[in-house]
C-alpha cells in the first residue's frame, strides 16, 4: 500500500466481485481491505482469501462494522443496493454501485468520468451501458436522436445469478442511461445471453436514427471514442463495424478481457470493473486517468 492508497472493500463475492478484487490488487492506488460475502462456503470468498484478502461472511453489516474505507464497491444485486447504500452511506466517502439499481449518479468514465471525484454515490449503470454509451454520446453529440436501440449479447457462463435475476433492472437502467447521455427521445434495450459454444464474445449491436447524420462526422467521432475507451479498457474495446445512411447508423463493437484471469469473452465483466477501478483511482490521485 503507497502513501496515496485507498483502503477499499468490496461487497459481493460473485463473478463481478471477484475480478474486481483481481483489478484492485493490480493498482497501485488502491488496498483490498476486505470482501464480503453472506455464504462463507461461496468460491469467491475462499478465492479471495486465497489471494491474500481479509474476507467475512457476514453481509453488508460486517462491512460497516469493519470501516470506515475510502471506497466501497458494491457488486451484489441491483434489489439487495436498495438497502445497502443507506447503510452504506457512513462508511465510505465513495460508494460505486456496479449493479443497476439506478441508485446514485450514472457514470461513464469516457464521458462524465472527470467529475465522479466529486460524488459520493456512483452508479456504474450496466456492462452494456458502459461499451455502448461512450459510442451512443460520440455520435449524438450535434445532431437529436429519435430512437436508440442497443442489442447486448453475453457468454452464458459470464452471467451470474445475480445478473440474471436483475434483467428487468438492467433493462430499465441502461435505457434510462441512454436517454439521458444522448438526448435520444426513444431508447431500447435487448439483452442476448448466449450459450452457444465456443461462448461468444461480449458485444453490443447499436442503432441510431437521427436525421441529418453526416458519415464523415460519425465515423471520426466513433474512432475517437474507439481510442478513449481503450485508454480505460486495455486494448480490448474495439469498434468492429459503422454503416451510415439515410438518418440511420448501425454500429457494432467488441470488448474482450485481456490482462487478467478472465477468459476473453468475459468482456461485459471487465469493462464494468475496469470502469470501477479507474474511478477510484481517479479519487486517489485527485485527477482524471
Amino acid at each position: 500500500m503507497t502513501t496515496n492508497s485507498l483502503n477499499v472493500a468490496v461487497l459481493g463475492a460473485g463473478l463481478i466481485g471477484l475480478d474486481l478484487v483481481e483489478k484492485i490488487q493490480a493498482s497501485p492506488h488502491l488496498d483490498c481491505g476486505l470482501v464480503v460475502g453472506r455464504d462463507p462456503k461461496t468460491l469467491g470468498l475462499r478465492r479471495a482469501a486465497a489471494l491474500g484478502c481479509a474476507t467475512s461472511a457476514g453481509g453488508v453489516m460486517a462491512l460497516v462494522g469493519a470501516g470506515p474505507f475510502d471506497v466501497v464497491f458494491d457488486a451484489t444485486s441491483a434489489a439487495a443496493h436498495t438497502t445497502h447504500w443507506s447503510a452504506l452511506s457512513g462508511a465510505a466517502p465513495l460508494l460505486v454501485d456496479l449493479t443497476p439499481s439506478s441508485l446514485g449518479i450514472p457514470v461513464v468514465p469516457a464521458v462524465n468520468g472527470a467529475d465522479a471525484p466529486d460524488y459520493g454515490h456512483i452508479n456504474l449503470i450496466s456492462c452494456g451501458g458502459q461499451a455502448s454509451i461512450p459510442l451512443l454520446h460520440a455520435i449524438t453529440r450535434d445532431v437529436t436522436a429519435t430512437y436508440i436501440e442497443v442489442v447486448t449479447t453475453v457468454a452464458s457462463p459470464t452471467v451470474g445469478r445475480a445478473t440474471r435475476i436483475n434483467l428487468d433492472e438492467y433493462i430499465a437502467t441502461t435505457q434510462a442511461a441512454i436517454r439521458t447521455f444522448t438526448g435520444a427521445a426513444q431508447a431500447k434495450v435487448l439483452v442476448n445471453i448466449s450459450p452457444a459454444t465456443p461462448p461468444p464474445p461480449f458485444r453490443v449491436a447499436m442503432t441510431v436514427q437521427a436525421p441529418g447524420l453526416d458519415p464523415a462526422r460519425v465515423h471520426a467521432a466513433l474512432k475517437d471514442a474507439e481510442q478513449q475507451a481503450q485508454a480505460w479498457c486495455t486494448p480490448g474495446f474495439t469498434l468492429t463495424s459503422c454503416h451510415v445512411t439515410d438518418g440511420q447508423a448501425t454500429v457494432a463493437a467488441e470488448v474482450t478481457a485481456t490482462g487478467t484471469r478472465l477468459p476473453d469473452h468475459a468482456g461485459n465483466l471487465h469493462i464494468i470493473n475496469a470502469a470501477a477501478v479507474l474511478l477510484a483511482e481517479q479519487r486517489a490521485t485527485g485527477k482524471a486517468l
